[in-house]
């Protein structure tokens, strides 16, 4: 049987914030047991049960199976905190109250635990990128890894790619993401994403891929990237 080639829309960024909510909360009850579901809960309605709820389900509507329920209340009474936002600078707000609470009670360890999530989240993202390719008929090569990106590049976001033998160079100008985190001032929560997510992406969609991110939009004002991958150490 023959496969059908067929591109794969992006993920929305509701069903992207779902994806991200269930590695942290895996990561965080892992850790944590009890009190880490209580500061998740408390993280949660800090960013807004209502906005959380409308993210919840719009990602139920799209198929996603995630624990974002489990953390908003039936009975609750809130309106939105949020009018206007797009659901990129709802993904970041959300991160960030989630993030800051974990970090603010447990340090060190806790900004750990919210690596690892990151982390987690983005490597599976990878081996989904991965997948997106081999229904296309396309080794993980890196020149299928932009090509069945699974989140859009919408007009928020503002960069300029080059594609090299062996290197695809990426410096982005504006990110709505660091932009949210510096808006609300949350740079040492946001930050934390920042450092993890573009490699573990790189490492699940080929595990020879190289990340180097050498300048971040929360600290030098823009974010530059080389992935390399040689072309002997393609995946088949």
């Amino acid at each position: 049987m023959s496969i059908a080639h067929h591109v794969i829309p992006p993920y929305s960024m509701e069903v992207m914030t779902a994806k991200l909510f269930n590695e942290l909360e895996a990561e965080v009850v892992a850790y944590y047991k009890e009190k880490g579901k209580e500061l998740l809960q408390q993280g949660v309605k800090n960013f807004g049960y209502k906005d959380a709820e409308d993210i919840a389900i719009q990602a139920t509507k799209e198929g996603e199976n995630h624990k974002l329920f489990d953390y908003i209340p039936k009975n609750h009474q809130q309106k939105n905190n949020f009018e206007g936002l797009t659901s990129f600078a709802l993904f970041a707000k959300l991160f960030a109250q989630i993030t800051k609470i974990f970090m603010d009670t447990y340090g060190d360890e806790g900004e750990k635990v919210m690596e690892k999530a990151v982390w987690n989240f983005g490597k599976k993202r990878g081996e989904g990128i991965k997948q997106r390719a081999r229904v296309q008929g396309k080794n993980n090569t890196i020149d299928q890894y932009l090509e069945n990106y699974d989140m859009g590049r919408s007009d928020l976001f503002e960069y300029e790619t080059i594609h090299r033998p062996e290197e695809i160079e990426q410096t982005f100008t504006i990110c709505p993401f660091g932009q949210q985190w510096a808006d609300d001032n949350m740079h040492k929560y946001g930050i934390v994403y920042c450092r993890m997510i573009d490699p573990s992406i790189a490492k699940g969609f080929n595990e020879k891929f190289n990340v180097v991110h050498d300048q971040y939009v929360l600290k030098e004002g823009q974010c530059h990237f080389r992935f390399q991958l040689k072309e002997e150490e393609n995946d088949k």
